[in-house]
């Protein structure tokens, strides 16, 4: 028998707080009464029944609340989301309170059975759920509109009553993994198990993706250090390079997709169903009736939405386009202007100054990539799109497609306009090079540093990082609070995405490209293991069973990269010299073989599966399990 919400009490009297609200100062008394007495109530009554007590400062203020959840109504919440255990007989099944007692390492008094990141995310889960019943307004401001089914938690931040959701850390694990994870200089693989079951499965691909890349780099970088050294100035030998560069890019995409299959089906994440989404935060219109769900929500024209994406977005980002190429052309006129001052002087300081407009152009195009960001989050979110998953993919595309021409467009433009292999190999090697300082100066050392100053500046019974699992709640609190907002791994992925462009596009030229790439992506592993566990609030885990759209990003740059190659290998001395009296037999010729370089890539992508053997079988089973159990029904 299926247990109901209000069959069971979920009153637990060792209340564990797992995530914290944050509710302005000047919050009214009644707000809060309002807001705290539906995140208690019962289900049946429109509430979460979770478990919830406010946490009170030495000044008195009262706008910080623990939230907690009994067992019971964990498990319960586990059920809800769809989360995939593990069965006592090794396999993987969406876990149903009825049936409990198949999954392994559960028992009633076993409260590890979920993770603590687990347990956050059902929280989450159920407070984002947490919709308006009968209400109009929310207590105590008039001007701050309800109507039934609306997000209770969304209409709260966007009025500014809610000031922040996030969950704690847990101090003696937090510990435990730093330690196993970047607490000594080692090589060897990650810890991704306990990333995983600490920061969700997001986060712990990511890490995966970054660690399985940089090994995917080291044969590019072992073959690059010989060319480099005994054929530098020999590029008929480049050849070779570039064709193991076009299988390269090919098969490790390939083989990820497998790794990726056997981490997310041990984990779970692979076999769980997709749920109907909800609208974004940020979606807005007039009220009106899902046809599908036949919910209240805002109801928004979709014309209206494609007039703006066509008639403002896509211009302003053809502008954006036609700006960066700008900046391009003073780039080039700036190297004119270096190489004729090194002409005229011919000294030391003249030969440093060549690389100079390189370094300025990389530090340019770095700041143009940032402001385009804001730009382009906030032209998506004006688009008003009604799913998260399709703002994402607009935004992605609108700063993958700048990203792109930015970074790559002076290196196409150097190597098929102007035929200049040496300058080619210097912008791309400023380029790679001062992207990456850039990169981590900004992401990692700038943060620690700046949450070091603010850890200073705190009372002075905080204690230090060394005892941080001394501190009592209330400090802890107080601390992870003011800690900075880790917004995903958007600017992880796209990073790493032009740093595959760099290494796949052109490195033929430049084979130490993936030799710096190694290095960088080593220094990445321990610079973003240091600012997830030591910068940001911990964030809130969410299941995925892929990098999602970064895959079809990553497997696009690699037909580019096929393309770009060939034309390469076009120009070499070496290939001309087999068609000295027709250009037009040596086009014909590269253009045929990029196509069939392009059907062998697309051939080897469908005869590698994307999952390996033992776990297509795991999963048919599930499915013929699935199809018997409901014939007996």
């Amino acid at each position: 028998m299926k247990e109901s919400w209000s069959s069971l009490d979920t009153f637990e009297p060792n209340f564990r707080p797992l995530v914290v609200i944050e509710l302005a100062k000047n919050t009214k008394e009644e707000t809060r009464e309002w807001l705290t007495r539906r995140i208690a109530d019962k289900k049946a009554n429109g509430g979460a029944q979770l478990l919830v007590k406010p946490l009170i400062t030495e000044n008195g203020d009262q706008n910080i609340y623990l939230v907690g959840a009994s067992h019971f109504r964990l498990l319960l919440g586990a059920e809800t989301v769809g989360l995939v255990k593990e069965c006592t007989d090794n396999s993987m099944r969406t876990f149903t309170y009825s049936s409990r007692k198949t999954f392994k390492d559960f028992a009633d008094d076993n409260h590890s059975f979920l993770t603590m990141a687990e347990s956050q995310y059902i929280i989450k889960h159920e407070l984002e759920n947490l919709r308006a019943k009968d209400e109009k307004i929310i207590p105590g401001y008039p001007q701050a509109k309800l109507y039934p089914g609306k997000s209770i938690v969304r209409r709260l931040l966007t009025n500014g009553i809610l000031v922040q959701i996030f969950p704690l850390h847990d101090q003696e694990e937090l510990k435990k993994l730093r330690h196993t994870w970047y607490g000594r200089v080692k090589i060897g693989y990650q810890p991704l198990d306990e990333i995983r079951c600490y920061f969700g499965e997001t986060i712990a691909l990511y890490f995966g993706f970054l660690e399985y890349f940089t090994f995917a780099l080291i044969p590019m970088a072992v073959i690059g250090i010989p060319y480099y050294v005994f054929a530098w100035e020999d590029y008929d030998k480049y050849v070779m390079f570039a064709t193991f560069n076009l299988l390269w890019s090919t098969v490790i995409l390939e083989v990820w997709k497998r790794l990726c299959a056997v981490m997310t089906y041990r984990w779970g994440t692979l076999l769980m169903k997709r749920q109907f989404e909800e609208p974004r935060p940020g979606f807005h219109g007039v009220l009106g009736v899902n046809p599908v769900t036949g919910r209240e929500e805002p109801v928004y024209s979709s014309i209206r939405r494609q007039l703006r994406i066509y008639l403002v977005s896509l211009p302003f980002v053809c502008l954006c386009l036609y700006f960066s190429l700008y900046v391009m052309m003073i780039y080039f006129d700036l190297e004119q202007w270096a190489l004729d001052y090194h002409k005229e002087n011919e000294s030391n300081f003249s030969s440093l100054m060549l690389f100079v407009p390189s370094i300025i152009y990389a530090i340019v195009i770095e700041i143009m990539n940032r402001i385009y960001r804001y730009a382009a989050e906030f032209l998506t979110s004006w688009e008003n799109h009604r799913l998260e998953s399709s703002y994402q993919n607009h935004l992605i595309l609108k700063v993958l497609v700048f990203n792109f021409l930015n970074c790559f467009a002076s290196l196409f433009y150097i190597a098929f306009v102007l035929f200049d292999m040496k300058l080619l190999r210097q912008s791309l090697a400023t380029l790679l090079i001062t992207s990456q300082i850039l990169n981590q100066f900004a992401e990692a050392f700038l943060p620690y540093w700046l949450q070091k100053r603010h850890k200073k500046r705190m009372k002075k019974k905080m204690y230090s990082q060394k005892t941080d699992t001394d501190l009592s709640l209330a400090e802890q609190v107080s601390l992870e609070k003011e800690m900075g907002t880790y917004f995903g791994t958007f600017d992880d992925y796209l990073e790493l995405f032009l740093q595959f462009g760099y290494v796949s596009l052109f490195s033929c030229v430049y084979p130490l490209a993936a030799v710096f790439a190694v290095l960088n992506n080593i220094t990445e592993i321990y610079s973003d293991a240091l600012k997830m566990c030591r910068v940001y609030k911990r964030p809130f885990a969410e299941p995925t069973a892929n990098i999602g759209v970064w895959q079809l990003a990553f497997e696009t740059m690699s037909v580019i990269s096929v393309v770009t190659n060939c034309i390469l290998i076009g120009m070499s001395p070496q290939v001309n010299a087999l068609f000295p009296d027709s250009k037009m037999d040596l086009i014909l010729t590269v253009a045929f073989v990029e196509h069939m370089l392009l059907a062998m890539k697309f051939v080897m992508a469908f005869v590698i599966p994307d999952k390996p053997r033992d776990i297509q079988i795991k999963l048919a089973r599930l499915e013929f399990e699935s199809l018997e159990a409901l014939k007996q029904q």
